[in-house]
């Protein structure tokens, strides 16, 4: 084990890419979460205000 902890003298360039990519993939994931809240609120207003969606009146078989 300690043989595949040893990373040499690039040990910092390698730890600090690790670290970016998991930033990165962790602000991702917030942002699909704040985008996730921000759509289904949006969406909600919208059906508030009497508005609905044009596949909710194929649900009988009548498309348009």
């Amino acid at each position: 084990m300690t043989e595949f902890l040893d990373l040499g003298p690039h040990a910092g360039f390698i730890l600090a890419c690790y670290a970016i990519t998991l930033a990165t993939i962790a602000g991702l994931f917030v942002w699909l979460a704040a985008d996730r809240k921000s759509l289904t609120a949006s969406l909600a207003k919208l059906e508030a205000d009497g508005v609905r969606r044009r596949s909710g009146a194929a649900s009988s078989g009548e498309r348009g």
